[in-house]
């Protein structure tokens, strides 16, 4: 497959070139395996086919997910939510409200899950939680259940967080996250351009996925969606090379870290 018929598929769905560019290469081929299940040659019979039968335009837009995660993956920020942020919401919040929106197989997720526990556990102050991981991948989310990963999704774990949250599997090198960590997280098959839950959040990851993989008019729609259900005070998260582009000011950069903004009070 072209990198002109990979852009025409990428149109058709209006998702972003420039998102995809570095991980183009595993994306094609699964799109050219699903090709050949469909019993189609061309990009052409291809994209009629995702015209006509929308349950092989689903397949395909699953297909065109991508997971690159690990644990603790940008260490300042997770610093950050533990030190500055998450203190702050805990003290005047419960149930404290928390969505990874595009949680892919779940390191982010049990990533902030640890940070959690560990702030309940150093200080006097004892909020509920309520977590929900969202994924449009039904895979994803299954693996995300399972919490087992391999080594170099643990690479950036320190060695104490490891011994106390993580066991490995008998007869793998598969590294299993404890049971204790699943408590209070709700996972769910959940297309990011669905209409947004319907409950208000303090802190809602963004990271990785919306905004790198979808076109701007896509993009700008459902940013607009996601901003409804962030309580105002609340903070979201993005990824390090995104960029957040909002028709007001409703966001603001904080200055504790650069790629956490928080939403502004009437």
């Amino acid at each position: 497959m072209t990198d002109e018929h990979f852009r025409e598929l990428l149109d058709f769905f209006d998702l972003s070139w420039r998102g995809y560019r570095k991980v183009r290469k595993g994306v094609k081929k699964r799109i050219i395996r699903h090709m050949g299940e469909c019993g189609v040659k061309s990009m052409r019979e291809y994209l009629n086919l995702l015209r006509e039968n929308p349950r092989i335009r689903e397949q395909c837009k699953i297909l065109l997910t991508v997971s690159i995660s690990r644990f603790f993956r940008d260490k300042m920020l997770w610093e950050v939510l533990e030190k500055k942020i998450l203190p702050d919401i805990m003290k005047n919040e419960s149930p404290v409200n928390v969505w990874s929106a595009g949680c892919a197989c779940g390191e982010e997720v049990y990533t902030f899950k640890i940070i959690w526990e560990q702030l309940n556990k150093k200080s006097n102050i004892y909020s509920q939680l309520y977590l929900l991981a969202t994924d449009i991948n039904p895979e994803y989310i299954e693996k995300a259940k399972a919490g087992c990963y391999g080594l170099s999704s643990l690479k950036e774990v320190p060695n104490e967080i490891e011994n106390k949250y993580f066991e490995q599997c008998k007869s793998s090198l598969l590294f299993k996250v404890k049971d204790h960590l699943k408590t209070d997280i709700v996972w769910k098959v959940r297309d990011i351009l669905d209409t947004p839950p319907e409950r208000e959040f303090h802190l809602i990851f963004l990271r990785n996925n919306l905004l790198t993989y979808y076109g701007d008019k896509i993009k700008e729609k459902a940013l607009e969606d996601i901003l409804r259900v962030l309580k105002p005070g609340g903070y979201i998260i993005k990824g390090a090379h995104e960029k957040i582009q909002v028709s007001d000011t409703r966001l603001v950069k904080t200055e504790f870290h650069p790629h956490i903004y928080q939403k502004t009070t009437p």
